[in-house]
């Protein structure tokens, strides 16, 4: 069974049961809060910025705290986890992959999971939602809310880990760019926009790799081994993107000053040259604009071959400073 095409402007986007006879089966708007209120355990994913979202949420889940559900439709949020009895409050982002949207630029999805029910909701189109419900519809979805935690984090972290390939090897070919001397015109706006790609998306990974950890040592006991394995793993895959967004900040760093110091030996080898092409004509433009003085008494200023004669003498001239300057080894 497929999925109903959600309006846009409808709250409930997607809704699915996850257990029983009918896991999978998608739930209409009027079907869900029944099903929330029974022990089969159903999902629904919610649009945190409509306007009856909390309200939706008080009625149909009337035993959660109003500072639950505060946490659960805020604006801005930071990822963590927080246990609540026998549930637990995840927030976590994952890459923003909605058209003219910057990657980095991470969408939030917040959470209320427990066994008998999943509550999700986030403000922009998230992918791994979106590939969660198409997965429930066609019958491979999770069945229990471990299951359900497990594979978000699991379709988060994929889209992460993607993403960061990519930079890498824009980093890589900048590097090797940089190294071989092929530097262009917009190589610093490169770099500069590859740190601020790679700082965002570590500003926003710290805390949720905080957050992971802090699920390991907080976990309900409906989240059993298996589970907090596969989350373990996903926690050091997690950690590796962390640590290699320092390392990438690192490199960039060196690779800036890199590209500072051959910018540098450019610009010192063009000044160098213009030192020496001074220091050549400068005697040159005190001779001629010595002779080129409109005054009686010039010597050879008669004499037919006194141009050439003249030309002759500054190139002896050049020849004097070039020797010159070759034993000074300027040149």
């Amino acid at each position: 069974m497929t999925d109903p095409a959600p309006h846009p402007e409808s709250l409930l986007a997607y809704a699915h049961v996850l257990d029983g006879p009918a896991a999978g089966t998608a739930l209409t708007a009027d079907e869900a809060p029944a099903v929330l209120r029974a022990d089969t355990l159903a999902w629904v994913h919610l649009r945190a910025q409509h306007p009856d979202t909390a309200g939706w949420i008080m009625q149909n889940l009337s035993y959660l705290d109003p500072t639950i559900v505060d946490a659960l439709v805020a604006e801005e949020t930071r990822p963590r986890v927080t246990r609540v009895g026998d549930g637990l409050i995840v927030i976590l982002r994952g890459i923003n992959t909605n058209e003219g949207a910057d990657p980095e630029d991470m969408v939030s999805v917040r959470l209320w999971i427990d066994p008998h029910r999943i509550v999700s909701l986030s403000r922009r189109r998230v992918s791994a939602i979106e590939l969660l419900s198409d997965a429930l519809a066609q019958g491979r979805g999770p069945t229990d809310a471990a299951g359900f935690l497990v594979r978000l984090t699991q379709s988060l972290n994929t889209r992460i880990e993607s993403f960061w390939s990519e930079l890498e090897d824009e980093a890589d070919a900048l590097e090797e760019e940089v190294l071989t001397g092929a530097t262009s015109d917009g190589m610093r706006q490169r770099l500069v926009e590859l740190r601020r790609r790679a700082i965002i998306l570590r500003r926003y990974l710290q805390p949720q790799r905080d957050a992971m950890r802090m699920l390991q040592a907080i976990h309900p006991h409906w989240l059993m081994q298996d589970g907090l394995r596969e989350l373990a793993e996903e926690l050091d895959a997690l950690e590796r993107v962390v640590e290699d967004a320092d390392a990438l900040r690192d490199r960039m760093a060196l690779v800036r000053d890199e590209l500072v110091s051959q910018m540098s030996q450019r610009l010192n080898r063009n000044m160098y040259l213009l030192s020496i092409l001074s220091a050549l004509f400068l005697p040159l433009t005190f001779l001629t604009g010595l002779f080129g003085i409109n005054v009686d008494g010039l010597p050879g200023a008669d004499h037919p071959a006194a141009f050439w004669i003249f030309s002759a003498a500054l190139a002896v001239l050049v020849a004097v400073q070039m020797v010159v300057l070759r034993r000074l080894r300027w040149i």
